[in-house]
């Protein structure tokens, strides 16, 4: 099984969340940021349809295959920030 792990960061003069190199929007709080992460990370659960899909990846070479709409990975937070 795969594993997502969301790291809060400071980013932007605010807070985010990031996933490798992806940082979601900026938040005004580091609470906002944990918040939304839980929230994503949640989502990242749910189960969907079974599909095709196509994405590109970091060579730029796309790549199609079927997503099991099941197949859902193990989420968690990272957050290393102390003070709320």
């Amino acid at each position: 099984m795969a594993k997502v792990t969301y790291e809060i960061v400071e980013h932007d003069g605010g807070w985010a969340y990031r996933l490798g190199t992806t940082y979601s929007e900026t938040f005004p709080t580091h609470a906002d940021a944990l918040a939304a992460a839980r929230i994503a990370a949640a989502e990242q659960q749910v189960a969907g349809t079974t599909e095709g899909i196509e994405y590109e990846d970091a060579e730029g070479k796309w790549h199609g295959e079927v997503a099991e709409g099941s197949d859902r990975p193990e989420t968690e937070i990272v957050d290393d920030d102390t003070e709320e």
